[in-house]
């Protein structure tokens, strides 16, 4: 361990105990006192949305990124080390924006100590962390929420209604795509880290690196070590309407092609296809979903890019037609043959904000929509697209197992458990 100390909704709730053992004091304070674990960036947009409570911490190994938090909670304690903060006594919460390969352990180490967790996506770097995540919730009566924060978005829900009501059918098929494309790696090692960083516990459980000016703050993601490509980086955000709407669950098959920088370091694809199978359940179909990244969109029967008009979104195609969805607009195709379409009454209620679903969730009771169960099996399909790329084969998932059945242990395991450097572990213990 590092010596440095610098009506169809499929919403599934976990706040059970603990949301009724937080309600006298939070009726008596009215507000969530929590610590951010993780400022800069995408932590920023956490604490933004978190104004309203009391933020008492400021968690980050750079302490420089903790500048615009500081002016805002100025009465807040900047610390660089997350142990410093998992059992404290007068902390309720915690809210995770850390790089990917540090989301699992101080989630996990919270909700042990008795603390809601918020915990941006991918909900962790391996499939074996997001199980553990989802035990530690069910077992310590957890409040959760995973940040894919467009599922609070009123148009998310009118694409479930008209999924779940029939508009267009009994769906088999959905195509997902993002146009983002990573970075090419740079290899630049020569530089020392910044005073405000501590760059030991930056690299915390991951393989050990030599500090890289071009990694950090934001490259980490094209890096295996770190973070997992667009997929883990996109992939929940546009698959999340795919399973929210056809109440996915766990694939039993993926296959995964791909192109890499000829000449970078970074490995991750520059281009992707992944192809996942799901069983039929409940009276519906089975699915296929592809992802596919780093290109304007799907490619037809002829290998044609299809012209739909959107660079990243959402495609299902069910019976008696498809429907087009990004973050903000959906229609239904083909236009023409749904002109009068009346459409069903919403029975999906408006969310109250991604973050105020956790917030009030604690404070209340209740469910949260993105809680570590169905978020958790979220984040595992979107992982197990990397696996395949990285085997370079389909892959038989048997969930039940969290094995792969159809390719040597010695092969899949390392890539399903990652091993942690040094001391670190995945639980307090």
């Amino acid at each position: 361990m590092s010596n440095s100390f610098n009506r169809r909704t499929f919403i599934l709730g976990t706040a059970g105990a603990a949301a009724l053992a937080s309600r006298a004091r939070a009726q008596s304070t009215d507000k969530l006192r929590i610590a951010m674990i993780g400022v800069g960036g995408q932590g920023a947009y956490s604490w933004q949305n978190l104004v309203s409570e009391d933020v008492r911490v400021l968690c980050d190994v750079d302490t420089s990124r903790c500048a615009k938090a500081v002016e805002r909670f100025p009465n807040a304690e900047v610390v660089q080390d997350f142990r410093r903060v998992i059992d404290r006594k007068d902390i309720d919460a915690v809210a995770v924006a850390t790089p990917d390969h540090w989301h699992a352990i101080p989630s996990i180490w919270a909700m042990e100590s008795g603390k809601h967790v918020y915990c941006e996506k991918p909900l962790a770097h391996s499939v074996h962390e997001v199980r553990a995540m989802i035990n530690a919730a069910k077992t310590h009566n957890r409040v959760t929420q995973m940040g894919t924060q467009i599922h609070a978005g009123s148009n998310y829900r009118r694409v479930v209604e008209l999924v779940q009501s029939g508009a267009i059918g009994p769906v088999k098929k959905v195509d997902v795509w993002c146009n983002r494309r990573p970075d090419p790696g740079r290899v630049n090692v020569k530089s020392l880290p910044p005073p405000t960083l501590d760059y030991d516990m930056w690299v915390g459980p991951a393989p050990w690196r030599e500090y890289d000016p071009t990694v950090l703050p934001f490259n980490w993601r094209w890096w295996w070590e770190f973070g997992g490509g667009v997929l883990a980086d996109m992939g929940c955000h546009y698959m999340d309407l795919a399973h929210w709407a056809l109440n996915l669950r766990h694939p039993d098959k993926v296959a995964a092609t791909g192109t890499e920088f000829p000449d970078a370091p970074n490995k991750v694809p520059v281009e992707m296809r992944v192809v996942y199978h799901y069983a039929a359940r409940s009276g519906q179909p089975p699915v296929e979903l592809v992802w596919w990244h780093g290109n304007p969109g799907p490619k037809d029967a002829d290998g044609n890019v299809m012209q739909l008009g959107l660079g990243s979104a959402v495609l299902f195609t069910g019976e008696k037609g498809q429907l087009l969805a990004d973050y903000n607009t959906h229609k239904l195709l083909p236009e023409s043959q749904f002109a009068g379409f009346k459409r069903p009454d919403p029975f999906i209620a408006e969310s109250v904000g991604h973050h105020r679903e956790w917030v009030n969730a604690i404070k209340n009771g209740g469910a949260t929509t993105c809680n570590f169960e169905y978020s958790g099996a979220l984040t595992e399909t979107v992982l197990l697209g990397n696996v395949a790329y990285r085997l370079g084969k389909e892959i038989a998932w048997d969930s039940k197992a969290m094995k792969i059945t159809n390719v040597p242990e010695s092969e899949w395991k390392p890539l399903i458990r990652r091993a942690y450097r040094g001391d670190w572990k995945l639980h307090k213990g």
